[in-house]
């Protein structure tokens, strides 16, 4: 469909800006004359401001048209890139992400229930699955992409490839998705959000959703860097191993798109293992410390594992959350956003440190021993990706 292949392009271009400078951190540390940890802060401010952001946001626009609010996030978009590839200073950059940054969680609060309400009920997961195409895309080609761009000719570049692309997919947006009148707009803002504070299973997936994203951000923050050091890659080949990550990702989204819907709680268990087990993995080879042609085929492995169970969570995550909220899916998907934002920023600015004080095998440890206990809490938490309200009762139905 039309329609989801716009939404996945505008997921695809968000989260490749998002993301530019962990595939190009080198380069702009060195353009700018800062250190690598402090490129790596700009994924902290960006998520700070994101999760800020993302509530008041929702609420604000809740009597806007979908299309609308989509188009708006994405002329934010197209004005900070530009802003981003002009900057003179590390500040300017990071100052030209902040606008981003601001309607980065609006856009993924209404990008998922847009297409939801394009399908029937019981495919939620699966439209949901097509859209976070665009995330495993921007992770096949958008950070590869920059990064090759990036060491090639410099991250200004990368930067405004952004920007063309951010405004060819604004143009897209407006002339092809219906405009789709906001779902809700009869009941008031205050029961909307005092029923997202009383959602037990909506409140504890968010506060185990920041738990999984400090983990894993906390080494993929730096993952150019683990791939230099602990896998042994080096130069403009890291990028395609950058493009494995993600390839392995898509592929992981297509293969759990119909279990992501039947058996939601089997799916991210496996996941959250898998992810797991590659960060001890990864963890152990740094502890080694050794460059053979074993340890780099291990290594290799293990990315390409790391993206496929990173990758396909997510969207499992989204969709469970709007099961929780069938009344009010958008408010339900900014509770999510936030809070997986609120892990970005917790997982940079922890994994900043640790990288500094500790080392990348002792900062891969701390990710793995997160995401256990994430998995653990998944493990024994009853009725957490259960269908509740009508939405899923008419899935459970089928």
């Amino acid at each position: 469909m039309l329609a989801l292949s716009v939404l996945a392009a505008a997921a695809f271009i968000y989260v490749t800006a998002e993301i530019m400078p962990v595939g190009a951190l080198p380069a702009i540390a060195a353009d700018l004359r800062v250190s690598e940890a402090m490129v790596g802060t700009l994924l902290a401010s960006y998520a700070l401001v994101a999760a800020l952001a993302t509530v008041p946001l929702v609420r604000w626009t809740a009597g806007w048209p979908r299309r609308r609010t989509l188009v708006f996030t994405l002329v934010c978009l197209t004005v900070s890139q530009l802003i981003s590839a002009l900057a003179p200073t590390f500040e300017v950059l990071a100052l030209g992400r902040v606008l981003c940054a601001l309607t980065h969680g609006l856009m993924w609060s209404v990008i998922a229930p847009i297409a939801v309400r394009l399908v029937p009920t019981t495919h939620a997961a699966r439209a949901t699955m097509a859209v976070y195409v665009g995330t495993g895309l921007a992770l096949v080609v958008g950070s590869p992409l920059t990064a090759a761009l990036s060491d090639l000719w410099g991250w200004r570049l990368a930067v405004v490839a952004i920007t063309a692309a951010a405004l060819a997919v604004l143009v897209a947006a407006r002339l092809t998705l219906p405009a789709m009148a906001a779902p809700g707009i009869s009941s008031g803002t205050r029961a909307q959000r005092v029923s997202h504070f009383r959602n037990r299973p909506l409140v504890v997936m968010s506060l185990l959703t920041v738990m999984g994203v400090t983990g894993h951000f906390i080494s993929y923050t730096f993952i150019v860097v683990v791939i230099r050091d602990i896998v042994g890659i080096d130069g403009p080949t890291q990028a395609w191993l950058l493009a494995g990550y993600g390839i392995a990702g898509l592929a992981a989204m297509a293969l759990l798109a119909r279990p992501g819907d039947r058996h939601p709680k089997a799916a991210i268990v496996g996941c959250l293992a898998g992810l797991a087990a590659v960060f001890a993995v990864l963890s152990g080879l740094g502890f080694l410390d050794r460059n053979t042609g074993t340890t780099l085929l291990i290594g290799v492995v293990a990315v390409m594992a790391w993206g496929a169970t990173a990758t396909a969570v997510p969207p499992m995550l989204q969709s469970a959350a709007m099961r929780h909220c069938p009344d009010d899916p958008d408010g339900a998907s900014g509770v999510y956003v936030a809070a997986f934002q609120v892990g970005i920023m917790a997982g940079s600015l922890i994994g900043g440190l640790l990288f500094e004080q500790a080392g990348e095998p002792v900062m891969l440890a701390v990710s793995g021993l997160l995401i256990a206990v994430a998995l653990v809490s998944v493990v024994v938490s009853p009725n957490l990706f259960d269908a509740t309200g009508s939405g899923a009762a008419s899935a459970g139905e089928k």
